[in-house]
């Protein structure tokens, strides 16, 4: 198990980079902390798996170290990092049984043969595939392969990290969710380090201990579930995460007032003058429909039912706002206005959150 250190790390597949905007991975200073596990999450093209790939020594950076515990090994070959790494499609041995891909990690360093009977049975049985040890692996499905791939990076409990770049894309729903289940029982059990790369946030806030949000190369914030939900400290992550994502629009703001639309509204705490493209934050279950005076004028496009509860969709002067409504509660044509509640009320400046002022 290891420490992580980032330091100083930025990537460039050019050449000669010039500026910012020729790295695929922004400067990046952190410490993930040993033992922990983390969700690298983001869209396609955000850097996720150029980080991944740097810290598993496939890839060398183009400024900075990486850090095990201390010891530098940016140049480091992967072979003497002593990670596992599982990949987004399967990698497996064919001509070999599902029992020996198991355990040829082990085998490949001498592990005892009783301990590697006993730890490919253990594995097999976390992966479900008890039943088919003594199978080829040709001819089985995708997602039984991937199960390999998965239990093949599992086996050793002696890494330093477990590295999972999108690993369950081939496996169906409802395995998903089981092997999600394993991977934390596997990490309470064990205490590796692990870092699990996807761009699914159901995966992310379920597996990891910290959510790691990549945006254009960057990480835009490292946190727990709870916080990345209450506090987005990007506009990015307000919308990424959550479903529907947070409303995100145009205001002007001065002190514990803002005007959006021409209408003014209490912000509840103070936050100076922020400079910049100005904008408010509010999540959907942040948000209330209204009859009456108060609030921000909104015209309801359509309702969504989804069960657990209800989804308004509506305009307010050009940018749809999405609110959401308990499943019994009645929506009436009169109601045509959206308040606030304040204690869920972010401001952005240029997409960064702004800390209210401390009175």
């Amino acid at each position: 198990m290891a420490k992580i250190t980032l330091d100083n790390l930025a990537h460039s597949y050019l050449p000669n980079p010039t500026g910012e905007d020729d790295y695929a991975l922004k400067e990046l200073n952190h410490d993930w902390l040993d033992g922990e596990a983390y969700a690298l999450l983001g869209s396609s093209g955000c850097g996720k798996s150029t980080l991944l790939n740097i810290i598993s020594g496939l890839l060398h950076p183009s400024q900075g170290r990486i850090l095990f515990n201390d010891r530098d090994v940016t140049m480091a070959p992967t072979t003497q990092r002593n990670i596992a790494q599982v990949f987004q499609f399967p990698v497996v041995y064919d001509t070999m049984t599902v029992r020996d891909n198991l355990a040829f990690p082990l085998r490949n360093r001498g592990s005892d043969p009783a301990y590697i009977r006993d730890r490919v049975q253990q594995i097999a049985h976390m992966i479900g595939m008890e039943e088919t040890l003594d199978r080829k692996a040709r001819g089985l499905t995708a997602d039984a392969k991937q199960k390999i791939s998965l239990g093949r990076g599992m086996v050793r409990e002696d890494v330093n990290a477990l590295l999972f770049d999108e690993p369950l894309t081939v496996i169906d729903p409802h395995m998903k969710w089981e092997l999600r289940t394993q991977l934390k029982s596997l990490h309470h059990e064990f205490g590796h380090t692990m870092i699990y790369v996807t761009h699914d946030q159901t995966e992310a806030l379920t597996f990891a201990d910290k959510v790691v949000v990549m945006y254009d190369g960057r990480v835009v914030q490292m946190g727990t579930p709870q916080e990345l939900f209450e506090t987005p400290e990007h506009t990015f992550v307000g919308y990424f995460i959550g479903s529907p994502g947070m409303n995100v629009m145009d205001a002007q703001v001065s002190g514990d007032k803002a005007v959006v639309g021409g209408t003014e509204i209490s912000l509840g705490k103070a936050f100076g003058t922020p400079a910049g493209k100005v904008e408010l934050g509010v999540r959907p279950e942040f948000i209330s429909l209204s009859a009456g005076e108060a609030g921000l004028p909104v015209t309801i496009k359509r309702v969504e039912d989804v069960g657990r509860h209800k989804i308004v969709r509506a305009d307010l002067q050009g940018t749809e706002i999405n609110v959401i409504v308990e499943e019994g509660e009645n929506i009436s044509p009169d109601m045509n206005r959206i308040v606030f509640d304040t204690a869920g009320v972010n401001v952005y400046a240029d997409s960064w959150r702004v800390a209210p002022k401390v009175a």
